[in-house]
């Protein structure tokens, strides 16, 4: 996985000196469309200014295209569209004075992100070349690879860059939803011809949504979105594009970064509304809370100036997690300290911390609607600005698994987009954010989205007597003089020794599935204590259970690098910024290697069998699902038959 490793500041003169380029593509240009329908009910914008006339030109101002018209060109006046969304006010509002230098200085962005690639990678010379006549033949191949790189381009960070400058008046109507459909003009021809039909079909939405003021931004947003998300697949499937994936770029007065095809949105905290936990307050799930705890801090490694974290670095850090147990086993409890404690620590140290659920409310009946609901949440918590925690409550109610006729359309699309977001070909894993999934029921998700969970915590609430009277304790408050009796409080809560005693109990299997795959192993080999062996035994486990894949060996060797990391960071390091978090990243990967220990074969078989075991529990359950779905099948057919049979005679 590639990371941004080098940061470029677009110069203030260089943006500006395309605001007039920028400025004659919203002021009016003329676009004949290739791959998209003119809306129905999309009347061109009316005149405003009796300087601009219905028809204006553009000619392109990049060096090296010659640009001819087709058959009827329709005229785009995106700032008379803009004014017109008023209620025919004659002096522009300052809503519209945001929009229109919003995309005016997005636009402009865009076109120096581009020359910047193009002098980087040679295309610049090409366009020169090509503009002689003189670009050879062997050439053409790149040439055209390269015009279709920084189409891409332009479209991205166009889109990126107006929906990071108009978030903040998106909040402003977040009562307002607007959808506006797939984008369809994706051109990649070259970044000029890619802008104005990006433009041209923005023109159309806001001809057919924006009626009135209130939704002309919701209107641009939801445009925006829908082009970065067409755009993000288009890219998937183009090369040449590493000279813009591999480099940082930054705004500074927007303080706004690109990094390659990820959103960004402004860094703003989400104002949380939930009961904090103390760790204290949690009896049993001890390793869920250790692992929690541990996680908390390891986020706050991150550092805003790489937008790395060097536990990424070093490995060991974990992006997505499936925390797993009974009813009021204590999942929603291990959210609220997580969150707490994640909350604490970056108001300590001055971050931006955002927190969201994807709940059931995601869910739509609209085609797409669930899939863009759910991809919001991903972008929203992903944002490399920011210290981000999601989380996923009752997964196997939000996500469909694949397959089951029960699953609805929504629940299909949001297992599909979670899929995508949580290992796919464009996620790039930072280290500011992590995401939690829940469950009661494990086994009805569905089984490549479970596999995406890289760590596993087992949520099993109270296990002994001493948990029963720690939790009792606790509920029952202070309104009471009854004695403990013969009792140490929180005595076993110790979470070191706690922890310790629940890993070694995972040194061999609990499962009676992988018990037997144990045992056959350890009697053919003797103990498993080479990779040789231990490779031999996860070979036996794939035998057994074919769900058992490479990323599920990818999982455990993650999770054996957080082993390895066996150390929570100093709490003093979270309560005073100085000694840590303030310091610049070498020297925070320094810090944390120092305290990491080396991985042993103990380690290793813990980890399989934690992970292993998890697998055999929700295969055991998801099969005897399964058998009593088909028992209930095969009741209603006799009872059908019965019936029909009765009538009959």
């Amino acid at each position: 996985m590639s990371h941004p490793s080098d940061l470029m500041e677009l110069k203030e003169e260089l943006i500006r000196a395309k605001y007039g380029a920028a400025g004659g593509l919203l002021d009016g240009f003329d676009h004949t469309p290739r791959l998209a329908k003119p809306k129905s009910g999309a009347k061109p914008a009316k005149e405003r200014s009796s300087g601009i006339g219905t028809r204006r030109r553009f000619r392109s101002t990049t060096p090296g295209l010659v640009t001819k018209d087709t058959a009827r060109p329709e005229g785009v006046h995106i700032i008379n569209r803009v004014q017109e969304a008023d209620d025919g006010d004659d002096l522009i509002s300052p809503v519209q004075a945001t929009v229109i230098h919003a995309l005016r200085r997005a636009l402009a962005t865009s076109m120096v992100v581009v020359d910047q690639y193009s002098d980087h990678t040679g295309l610049s010379k090409l366009l020169k070349d090509n503009l002689g006549g003189d670009l050879p033949a062997s050439r053409q191949a790149e040439f055209s690879e390269l015009l279709a790189a920084s189409s891409v381009i332009a479209l991205h960070v166009f889109a990126n860059m107006a929906s990071y400058l108009l978030a903040s008046r998106q909040a402003d109507a977040s009562d307002v939803t607007i959808e506006v459909g797939d984008v369809e003009e994706i051109l990649t021809d070259n970044s000029h011809l890619a802008l104005t039909g990006a433009l041209w079909e923005l023109d159309q939405d806001l001809a057919l949504f924006a009626d009135n003021e209130s939704k002309l931004v919701p209107t641009i947003m939801a445009f925006l979105e829908q082009l970065m998300d067409k755009v993000a697949l288009r890219a998937a499937n183009l090369p040449r594009l590493e000279a813009f994936t591999a480099v940082s770029y930054r705004v500074e007065e927007d303080n706004f970064d690109i990094s390659g095809f990820s959103p960004a949105s402004a860094a703003k905290s989400s104002n949380l509304v939930m009961t904090f936990k103390k760790p204290n307050e949690i009896v049993g799930n001890h390793i869920a809370k250790y692992q929690a705890m541990k996680l908390a801090k390891m986020i706050m490694a991150y550092d805003f100036d790489r937008k790395l974290n060097p536990f990424v670095e070093l490995g060991g850090f974990i992006f997505t997690f499936m925390g797993d147990g009974k009813p009021g086993t204590g999942k929603t409890i291990l959210i609220q300290m997580m969150a707490g404690l994640i909350h604490d620590y970056c108001q300590n140290a001055g971050y931006p911390f955002r927190y969201q659920n994807l709940s059931t409310e995601s869910i739509d009946s609209y085609q797409g609607k669930s899939a863009q609901n759910a991809k919001a949440f991903f972008n929203n918590v992903i944002d490399p600005n920011v210290i981000g925690f999601g989380t996923i409550d009752d997964i196997d109610q939000l996500a469909g698994k694949r397959g089951d006729r029960q699953s609805s359309a929504g629940q299909l699309e949001i297992t599909a987009v979670l899929m995508e977001s949580f290992a796919g070909a464009n996620t790039v894993v930072r280290g500011n954010c992590t995401f939690g999934m829940f469950s009661n029921y494990p086994e009805n998700v569905d089984d490549a989205l479970r596999q995406r969970a890289g760590a596993r915590f087992l949520v099993d609430g109270p296990q002994s007597r001493e948990d029963y009277i720690d939790i009792l304790h606790i509920l029952m408050g202070k309104n009471h003089k009854i004695p403990v009796g013969d009792h140490t409080l929180f005595e076993t809560q110790q979470i070191k020794k706690a922890v310790a005693r629940s890993f070694e109990a995972h040194s061999k299997p609990q499962e009676d599935g992988l018990i037997k795959v144990y045992e056959q192993t350890v009697k053919k080999l003797g103990k498993l204590d080479t990779l040789a062996k231990i490779g031999t035994y996860l070979d036996n486990i794939q035998n057994v259970d074919e769900r058992f894949t490479g990323r599920a060996i990818k999982n455990i060797t993650d999770a054996i690098k957080v082993r390895a990391m066996d150390f929570e960071l100093p709490d003093e390091w979270m309560e005073k910024p100085d000694l840590f978090l303030a310091k610049d990243y070498e020297t925070k990967k320094n810090m944390i290697n120092d305290l990491s220990v080396p991985i042993t074969v103990d380690m290793v078989m813990q980890e399989i069998n934690r992970y292993a075991d998890s697998e055999f529990r929700y295969a055991d359950k998801s099969d005897e699902a399964a058998i009593e779905n088909m028992v209930r099948d095969f009741g209603r057919q006799e009872e059908a038959k019965k019936r029909y049979l009765e009538n009959k005679g």
